[in-house]
């Protein structure tokens, strides 16, 4: 799929998702949990497929104008790590992307996570299921 299609089509479903999901329950005081959002299509767009990051910011003025999340979690382990995980699970067309673009996917998140501290909290994740809930049951805890 050519990197502008695959790029155009992230952002219709998450503008989608938006429109009938998110913006209702932040209208309704409810919380929103949404598995991914725009740092991924940097990650794995920009990052992972080379797409211009002017282009992503230009699509994400677009499709959500101010609308970021509070909170993002990352969860982060070493590529061989999680591939070994994922070996286990039927993947989608990513999982079968080469270790170098694991490696850009993981940079990316990484680096925006540094950027924005506040908001992105790196979950380290080459460590027992235990220890990877408490952390996540910390941080979430900061901000309920």
């Amino acid at each position: 799929m050519n990197i502008d299609t695959e790029a155009l089509l992230m952002f219709a479903a998450r503008r989608e998702h938006i429109a009938q999901v998110i913006a209702p329950a932040l209208a309704a005081g409810r919380w929103v949990v949404s598995e991914r959002f725009t740092d991924a299509t940097y990650a794995y767009q920009g990052a992972g497929r080379g797409m211009a990051k002017d282009r992503i910011a230009a699509l994400e003025r677009w499709v959500h104008a101010g609308l970021q999340p509070d909170l993002t979690l990352v969860f982060d382990a070493p590529v061989e790590v999680a591939r070994a995980r994922l070996a286990k699970e039927r993947g989608d067309r990513f999982e079968l992307e080469s270790q170098a673009f694991f490696e850009r996917v993981r940079a990316a998140y990484l680096e925006r996570a540094a950027a924005e501290p506040r908001r992105m909290r790196v979950v380290h994740c080459g460590r027992s299921l235990s220890e990877i809930k408490k952390d996540v049951e910390d941080i979430v805890s900061t901000i309920c």
